[in-house]
């Protein structure tokens, strides 16, 4: 086993904090939508997971996964097959993907939302991507989510403004759907892990990042979050997890996302 590194940002903590999400996943294709989410879905596949199946975003599957960032003229992409848009939705259909997303809202029901904010849909106060394919992902397979700033402004006291992905609302539930069928994993934030295993498929907390108190977590949640008796600490990133994350971001791209590139470990 690898040595827990003593040196690391919380971008890499967060990074290899996600990486685990896949561990057993087997083949799948895994689909990391930000910065943080790609290099944590290319650490898993050089490391816990081969099996991994990844594209280049594109239309090819690529044997080894591409760097971040501009790469040098001399880059080889070692595609190994051909993945278009219909062979994507093979995979999401059948359920063999599991994607990690950014939403701007998730609500005590693990809802989440990434269209638009306040005010009527037709007229919001703020329009965001729309939909897209939130919708279909979360009833056909595995997703677990990313946000880089913990607080009640994302983990709101309310139901989503607009309703993007299935969650544990029973007045939502789609006809013929349980919630055993809902496929959501994980929530990795600044502060710590969380999932939706908690008593009545309640936010619980999974770990928190060295230095983060449970209060903190409770004073940025605009919901009741669970709290075990017994919580981890989020595992530090080992140093061969730390080297293959600076081969897969030459450029520390990662620094850049979130706020002061805090260290994974606070004073």
């Amino acid at each position: 086993m690898s040595t827990p590194a003593s040196d690391y940002s919380l971008a890499e903590l967060m990074i290899c904090a996600n990486a685990a999400a896949y561990e057993h996943d087997g083949e799948v294709l895994v689909t990391g939508i930000g910065v943080l989410q790609r290099l944590a879905a290319s650490l898993a596949m050089l490391t816990t997971n081969p099996g991994i199946m990844m594209t280049d975003s594109e239309a090819w599957i690529l044997s080894t996964p591409n760097p971040i960032g501009k790469r040098p003229a001399d880059f080889v992409q070692m595609n190994e097959n051909w993945m278009g848009f219909s062979r994507i939705f093979d995979n999401v259909w059948s359920g063999r993907r599991h994607l990690t997303g950014g939403p701007t809202q998730i609500d005590r029901f693990g809802q989440a939302n990434i269209s638009a904010l306040g005010g009527d849909y037709n007229k919001p106060k703020v329009q965001m991507l729309g939909m897209r394919g939130f919708p279909g992902n979360s009833i056909c397979h595995a997703n677990s989510y990313m946000v880089p700033m913990h607080s009640s402004r994302v983990f709101i006291e309310a139901e989503c403004d607009v309703v993007c992905t299935i969650g544990f609302n029973p007045e939502r539930l789609p006809k013929g759907y349980t919630f055993d069928e809902i496929d959501l994993r994980c929530i990795y934030t600044n502060l710590g892990v969380f999932d939706f295993n908690g008593p009545n498929h309640q936010m619980q907390i999974v770990s928190l990042h060295p230095g983060v108190t449970v209060d903190e977590v409770v004073s940025n949640t605009g919901f009741e979050v669970h709290v075990p008796d017994s919580i981890a600490t989020t595992a530090a990133p080992t140093e061969e997890q730390l080297t293959i994350i600076r081969q897969m971001d030459p450029h520390n791209l990662r620094s850049k996302q979130l706020k002061d590139n805090p260290p994974g470990v606070r004073a």
